[in-house]
């Protein structure tokens, strides 16, 4: 049993500077796979050499996506190294093998999450979504579902499931996109919008938009320039500014 702080130090630093230079990188496998297990902020800095072994060195880790399906839960949007989490994610998801029940049951919990996360996640996660419906064309059920659930109540997705193939993803639709885009932000209401119209062949780049953070958001708006606003010309007379107006008998602008 190792203090968690130690384990995040060894994790972050694992990947790039301690298996590249092992002779059996293989000896890692029980580590790496305990700290996987173990959820939260370890987990997720696990995925680093998880994915060198896996992809490298034959690993074979029958529940992983069981696992990473577990680690989606509302503080993914928040965490520190949300980033690589994101990066990780979108390389074991391109694989075209993947069964369409799997990557249904991560782009619908992912969307619901997305519900609470902030602006500068959001403009991430949809073009992360698209991203997934380019490659899984048996998910774009989920957009061109007609007569869709019109809330959570009549949703037959099943947000606590642990085992992704039980989920019933499939079955559902994305209304949560559809809310997003009465986003109170923007930019999130028109990136959003993008799923009502049909999407093209060429993938979004995600890479400048996973460290996104709120300063740099608002960063932005405050650099914007402001259009002209036409003003009101005619003076307003009375309380409702109509003419012959009552109230202006009785109530006094000044």
């Amino acid at each position: 049993q190792l203090p968690t702080g130690l384990y995040k130090k060894v994790l972050v630093i694992l990947h790039d500077s301690v298996l590249p230079y092992m002779n059996e990188p293989t000896l890692m496998m029980d580590f790496l796979t305990v700290a996987y297990g173990i959820g939260g902020a370890i987990s997720l800095l696990a995925l680093n050499g998880l994915f060198i072994l896996i992809h490298q060195h034959n690993l074979e880790y029958p529940d992983f996506y069981k696992k990473l399906y577990s680690l989606l839960d509302p503080s993914i949007y928040h965490v520190k190294y949300r980033a690589r989490f994101f990066h990780l994610t979108d390389l074991f998801l391109s694989s075209s093998h993947l069964p369409a029940y799997l990557v249904a049951a991560f782009i619908k919990r992912l969307a619901r999450l997305a519900l609470t996360a902030p602006p500068e996640a959001l403009l991430m996660i949809i073009p992360f979504l698209c991203n997934l419906f380019r490659r899984h064309p048996a998910c774009r059920v989920l957009v061109h579902r007609p007569g869709g659930p019109a809330d959570m109540s009549e949703d037959p997705y099943i947000m606590e499931e642990e085992e992704p193939s039980k989920s019933r993803a499939l079955e559902s639709s994305l209304w949560e996109i559809q809310s997003l885009q009465s986003h109170y932000h923007p930019d999130v209401a028109k990136a959003a919008a993008v799923l009502n119209q049909s999407l093209s062949e060429m993938e979004d780049d995600i890479s400048g938009l996973l460290e996104l953070s709120a300063y740099e958001l608002f960063d932005k708006e405050v650099k914007k320039k402001a259009a002209d606003v036409p003003l009101e010309f005619e003076q307003v007379r009375g309380l409702f500014g109509k003419k012959n107006d009552i109230f202006a008998e009785h109530f006094s602008l000044d």
